[in-house]
């Protein structure tokens, strides 16, 4: 049974659709964008029945992070209700197969879905015989003759980093846990790279426990750092969710890496160069990343070096620990200077915010305010910000709202929390704190 999953922010309208679909589709759910992405990665629908304007993350963006989380494009069929017809163009702009307008009817739905079911087999016989010859059969990534006949077109053209990635102690988790679960590793390692990689990216299995990548149009080493660390930190995880948590093997991965044209064009100069820095990371501890640098170039390197890790350091003190879902919350002296930084930033730049400030009675019970405050962090955006202030008080901050964005958002807050069904709600008054040129 082909399987779809439906995303809306309305518990009515997922049941709704759900009803409808059950009976000739395995459908699964999600109530955000965030959720869909996680449920996507597990359970791979054939195609996504999505709300074009939900609040966090509206449809055509969910779509353009799918593509890159699995490096394809993924089907959709965007749902709108009457206010957002005027985004339909855009939605099929983005790539959607298909629309259909909130309430679905029954009839209507059926026939639309099976329409793109059929069109998703005829695509996939046609692209059959294609795939099986150019991709690796257990990753799905591309396989070794063919990421190297296209490295070397894309290495004479493209700039970029060109990457070479070895697990470590891999051979062990053979040896003591046995070959498939060998196969499942580098399966759950596949879908790590295609996930810190854009769908623009080359990814492929050169056999056994060696990958390659090449991501265009970088040129920074700490970027590359960085997902090196993303990448061992999800493989560690991966291997403690698929062998227990009492996994004592040592598995990671090194990468050895070369910037194109820098180091040259041509593909097996640039493979033996990224293999020598792969060598490096082996011979120095492993589960880490270098770089090759030709001797020339070497005073010039050592200096980028010391200044990348003054930044470094700099981007370790300075970044968000934990970084917690949903609006940023944050004390009250810490909401003071970003309402004044945002004031300073509008003065210049013309951009433009809302303050929200929403009221309980004083005789409110503490514990309903703090449901209200995980309720606020829950609904609004992530670049949303609010504060608790005094026993009975949260102050909101919207920058760069959308049109009428405060308004929707504030609906939005209050019909969350009426769901809930407390019986006590909040006074609000908001407005905006543009400044005038």
């Amino acid at each position: 049974m082909k399987k779809i999953l439906v995303v809306d922010e309305s518990p009515t309208v997922l049941r709704e659709v759900s009803e409808i679909l059950k009976d000739k589709y395995a459908v699964v759910c999600a109530s955000s964008g965030e959720e869909a992405l996680e449920l996507c990665r597990r359970e791979r629908p054939d195609m996504l029945l999505c709300d074009i304007s939900m609040e966090a993350m509206d449809g055509p963006e969910l779509q353009r992070r799918m593509t890159e989380l699995h490096g394809q494009s993924v089907p959709f069929m965007f749902m709108s209700d009457e206010q957002d017809r005027a985004n339909e163009s855009l939605g099929l702009e983005a790539g959607a197969m298909d629309y259909i307008a909130k309430p679905c009817k029954p009839e209507v739905l059926i026939r639309r879905v099976e329409n793109i079911m059929r069109q998703i087999d005829s695509l996939r016989q046609i692209q059959g015989l294609k795939v099986v010859v150019q991709t690796d059969t257990m990753t799905g990534l591309l396989n070794k003759a063919f990421a190297q006949k296209e490295l070397t077109e894309l290495c004479t053209r493209s700039n970029g980093v060109m990457m070479m990635l070895d697990l470590d102690n891999f051979k062990l988790v053979n040896d003591i846990y046995g070959h498939d679960m060998g196969d499942r590793v580098l399966i759950r390692f596949a879908e790590i790279l295609r996930s810190v990689v854009r769908s623009s990216d080359l990814v492929g299995r050169m056999g056994g426990d060696e990958f390659i990548a090449f991501c265009r149009d970088i040129r920074s080493e700490r970027l590359i750092l960085r997902k090196a660390e993303m990448i061992n930190a999800a493989l560690l995880a991966s291997a403690k969710e698929l062998m227990g948590d009492d996994m004592s093997i040592p598995i990671g991965v090194s990468v050895g890496a070369v910037f194109v044209p820098d180091e040259g064009t041509d593909f097996d100069e640039l493979y033996r160069k990224a293999d020598k820095a792969l060598y490096s990371v082996k011979e120095n501890g492993k589960h880490g990343c270098e770089f090759f640098h030709e001797r020339a170039a070497h005073a010039a390197d050592t200096t980028q070096r010391e200044s990348s890790a003054v930044l470094e350091s700099a981007h370790k003190i300075l970044e968000e620990r934990n970084r917690q879902k949903g609006a940023y919350e944050v004390g009250l002296e810490s909401f003071r200077t970003l309402y004044r930084f945002f004031t300073r930033v509008m003065e210049n730049y013309h951009y433009d915010a809302e303050l929200v400030v929403f009221t309980f009675p004083a005789d409110t019970d503490g514990n309903v305010v703090e449901a209200f405050g995980m309720q606020l962090r829950d609904t609004l955006r992530r670049s949303d910000v609010f504060t608790k202030s005094g026993d009975c008080r949260y102050m909101v901050l919207l920058p760069q709202p959308i049109p009428d964005h405060g308004v929707v958002a504030i609906r939005r807050v209050l019909a969350r929390w009426g769901e809930r069904n407390i019986g006590i709600e909040p006074a609000y008054e908001h407005e905006s704190i543009a400044v005038e040129a």
